[in-house]
């Protein structure tokens, strides 16, 4: 039995779907209530999981604050320590006391940094590198975690996934996507950026993969579709998959990080505009894993979808 925390969440949907398609008994938690979870409110450092842990031998553990509620949070540090880091430490210890075997915990490639140097993506075993509240809440939880399992026996398995997309992906990627099939050109034709995404199935696989492993104990594993792409060749598929031309204008990159700093969207522009590669080799290597979809199947599924659910009575409404 392995129990999935976050499970009504973009990831968790797939992970309890992988489960289901695999034959694997698994008990689905969340936040709020859900007619197929159990409910277990907000997550903190005081939650008893003694009820939901009985049975289980492994947690896939994806429940997380991943945005700052308030824009102006006095301490940002502290709001996601208490939950990424305090609240995940004390399910790991209730799972440890309980006699679980392994505690799998879906990380983010933001503990490595938010950007790789051309030609040296991301490994995971590089000193982390994290630069904002919630990256340096993930690699606080890391380390605890390791030091867990070091002391206990716990096996601790780390996921880092870049950027994930997928049937359901909401906020810039989905904008992206709605803009490529718009038919208007993009600005993104001088850049020759490099990043690493993962779509939503294969990280699943991996997760799922990582929780039912034989012989893991205190690993970090790195996770993508296994192509790069840079922002204006995904541009042009997304275009291309939707039946339009793809234009990209070719604007340069300088002119582009100056509007976005005008515009204070310097955060999403360095999204689209700087490197971000990680190498999966010692995830394929270590797990035998390799993604069961291809980028263009990725996002031709995510497209698909997207446009399914456009079409809707729902929808038009």
């Amino acid at each position: 039995m392995i129990l999935v925390t976050g499970a009504t969440g973009f990831v968790g949907r797939e992970v309890c779907r992988t489960l289901q398609q695999r034959g694997i008994a698994f008990r689905p938690v969340s936040r709020r209530p859900h007619p197929d979870c159990i409910a277990m409110g907000e997550m903190t450092a005081q939650t008893d999981w003694s009820a939901v842990l009985s049975g289980v031998t492994c947690v896939i553990h994806l429940a997380a604050r991943v945005h700052v509620m308030q824009e102006h949070e006095a301490d940002p540090d502290g709001a996601f320590r208490r939950v990424n880091v305090d609240a995940t430490l004390n399910l790991a210890r209730q799972a440890h006391e309980a006699g679980l075997r392994r505690f799998v915990f879906i990380s983010s490639i933001k503990v490595n940094g938010e950007a790789t140097d051309e030609g040296r993506p991301f490994r995971a075993d590089d000193r982390p590198a994290p630069e904002d509240a919630y990256a340096r809440s993930k690699a606080e939880a890391e380390a605890a975690l390791l030091e867990l399992g070091a002391r206990s026996g716990l096996e601790i398995v780390i996921i880092r996934p870049p950027l994930v997309y997928g049937p359901g992906v909401r906020a810039n990627f989905r904008l992206l996507m709605r803009w490529a099939g718009s038919g208007l050109p993009s600005i993104f034709g001088a850049c020759s950026n490099r990043r690493s995404l993962v779509h939503v199935g294969n990280l699943a696989d991996l997760v799922v993969t990582a929780a039912t492993h034989p012989g893991l104990r205190n690993e970090v594993f790195l996770v993508s579709d296994g192509e790069d792409l840079t922002t204006r060749d995904l541009f042009t598929q997304l275009a291309k998959l939707q039946g339009r031309r793809g234009w990209n204008l070719p604007l340069p990159v300088s002119m582009l990080q100056g509007l976005a700093a005008l515009l204070a969207k310097t955060s999403v522009t360095d999204r689209l505009l700087r490197n971000l590669e990680v190498d999966i080799a010692k995830t394929t290597e270590i797990l035998g894993w390799t993604p069961t979809l291809s980028v263009r199947q990725g996002l031709q599924q995510t497209i698909d979808e997207d446009t399914e659910r456009g079409s809707s009575p729902a929808r038009r409404r």
